[in-house]
């Protein structure tokens, strides 16, 4: 599995010169276009600023202040707590992140795709990419679970056989089957019926930060989730807090209102 956050949201730059030109110059930008975002939704719920005016007039007191509740950050931190202590993410779905996720299998993508509000996805085809092993793919690759290694059973009279051998014949299996239906001119779009659920796909996917904290809280290790979908779930958080610090407190909490 390779997770990247390719884009997300940002300000725009006509909007970062009304701010400029709003403060003469003397207030700047916030450096984290999402906090900027989040700070600008929250404040247009309980002011009566416009939300042009919400950063111009207000940013400073909020990335430029420490907690007033006594907690870490600036004031602008203590109000995405209390945000969130609320109940009142849906302020959050105006922030956005998209990711390129690679290699996981179509396993995955069952569950993931069970995840339909605030999220949007571009897979990639068993229709129109072919898998066989004379095409440019190679022959289609597979996820293995990690319970199979070590484990054996007893193969009366020939001994042991190893579960990880069996599993990578039936894989081998399968791709001669693909081959063989689409050297007699099986179409692709059938011939992919006896792909598994092991096959690996890969996905375009944006989520907003509600639906991604929601499914975090869903599909966390130890929290009964598969174990490949809950490594995406922390590699995206992972992703996420790197260039988005201010959130890192939040993943794990329930964010519904």
């Amino acid at each position: 599995m390779n997770v990247k956050l390719i884009a997300h949201t940002a300000l725009s730059d006509e909007f970062i010169a009304e701010i400029y030109a709003a403060t003469d110059g003397v207030i700047s930008p916030p450096e984290n276009d999402r906090a900027a975002v989040a700070l600008t939704a929250i404040r247009t719920c309980y002011s009566p600023l416009k939300p042009t005016e919400v950063i111009a007039q207000e940013g400073a007191k909020y990335f430029g202040t420490a907690a007033s509740d006594g907690g870490s950050g600036t004031d602008a931190d203590r109000l995405f707590r209390h945000i969130f202590r609320s109940k009142h993410t849906s302020t959050l779905e105006h922030i956005t992140y998209t990711f390129a996720v690679e290699g996981v299998s179509r396993s995955l993508l069952a569950q993931l795709t069970r995840h339909r509000i605030g999220f949007s996805f571009s897979v990639q085809s068993q229709r129109y990419v072919k898998f066989g092993s004379d095409d440019k793919s190679g022959g289609f690759d597979y996820v293995t679970p990690p319970s199979l290694n070590g484990k054996t059973r007893a193969l009366q009279p020939w001994g042991v056989e190893h579960a990880i051998d069996e599993y990578e014949d039936a894989m081998r299996k399968l791709q001669y089957v693909y081959d063989r239906l689409r050297e007699a001119g099986v179409p692709a779009e059938d011939a992919r019926y006896v792909l598994p659920n092991a096959a690996v796909c890969n996905i375009v996917m944006t989520v907003n930060l509600r639906a991604l904290l929601e499914f975090y809280a869903k599909r966390r290790h130890g929290n009964g989730a598969q174990w490949e979908i809950a490594d995406l779930a922390e590699t995206l958080r992972e992703e996420v807090t790197k260039v988005d610090a201010w959130v890192a407190p939040f993943f794990g909490e329930e964010a519904a209102d």
